[in-house]
């Protein structure tokens, strides 16, 4: 499963990179990478997660995009596996050098709201609200090339009736086209 999430995202990359080349107005972005949450239950002990973090941009202009975000963490507390997936969508306002930051840098503040689905190895499963305020900063590499330094959200869910305050951190790479 691992293996075949890995080539898909091999392959979108590279379609990327060649649709790119056949616009250039700039109106997507596409983010993959490594992502690290913290869970912290109201109701049990707080652990980490490590795991994938992807979405794709549409800019309606330099400073106004929607985003549609995907992310799966993977851990373990009290002895137990906990795989926990979000799928949220929402408004993201980029804060380039329109508003005076440098060229090479591009400071992003997004608020996303949708699903989340987790399950434990013993079975146990949920679906719930999440949603997630988060800001971040990306840095130019190439013109059509950038790496996400940071991206930090607070990301609360609501799994068996509980609150969930959870912080993910997460870095990678995004492609314009």
């Amino acid at each position: 499963m691992l293996r075949r999430a890995a080539f898909l995202s091999c392959l979108v990359l590279l379609f990327s990179v060649s649709a790119r080349a056949q616009s250039d107005n700039g109106k997507f972005e596409l983010f993959g990478g490594y992502s690290y949450q913290w869970a912290n239950p109201n109701n049990g002990p707080s652990f980490g997660q490590s795991g994938w973090e992807g979405s794709l941009q549409y800019k309606f202009s330099s400073l106004l995009g929607v985003v549609a975000d995907a992310d799966g963490h993977y851990g373990q507390t009290l002895g137990v596996n906990s795989t926990v997936y979000t799928y949220m969508f929402g408004p993201q306002i980029s804060f380039g050098p329109a508003l005076g930051f440098p060229s090479r840098f591009e400071p992003f503040a997004q608020v996303l709201v949708g699903a989340g689905h987790i399950h434990f190895s013993g079975a146990a499963t949920d679906d719930a609200v999440a949603w997630t305020f988060g800001v971040g900063v990306d840095y130019k590499v190439m013109p059509w090339l950038y790496w996400r330094v940071i991206q930090a959200n607070y990301q609360p869910t609501y799994f068996f009736g509980h609150t969930q305050n959870n912080a993910r951190l997460s870095t990678g790479l995004v492609i314009h086209f």
